[in-house]
């Protein structure tokens, strides 16, 4: 029999055991060894996100650039295709420009109100 070079770590008290317990990362490693179903901290599950902080005109003008480059896409599609395709891809194209119009027409209220 052979001994090892290393001496054994004396046993933890009770209450270091017990100051563990309350230890997030303690916590998560138990959910990890132990757990079924690791709990995980919620996630943002969006594709993207909007920078902080952000005014809403500067929104309104990037979702109107959003727009003016859908339907340049819906259009180039339309443009391509024949019979109910087409009149599908155009009326995309119709909704875009009726959201479009709307979302310029937001922008354009801030600026009456102020001159008026």
């Amino acid at each position: 029999m052979t001994t090892s070079p290393h001496p054994l770590p004396d046993e933890p008290e009770t209450a270091d055991i017990l100051d563990m317990r309350s230890s997030g990362a303690a916590q998560r490693a138990l959910d990890y060894y132990l757990k079924e179903e690791v709990s995980i901290p919620g996630t943002d599950d969006s594709l993207f996100s909007i920078k902080p902080g952000i005014s809403q005109e500067e929104a309104l003008i990037h979702a109107s650039d959003l727009l003016r480059s859908a339907a340049a896409t819906a259009y180039e599609s339309a443009s391509s295709h024949q019979g109910n395709n087409r009149d599908l891809a155009f009326s995309v194209v119709y909704l875009i420009d009726m959201a479009k119009a709307m979302v310029e027409r937001s922008l354009r209220a801030p600026q009456a109100q102020a001159s008026v």
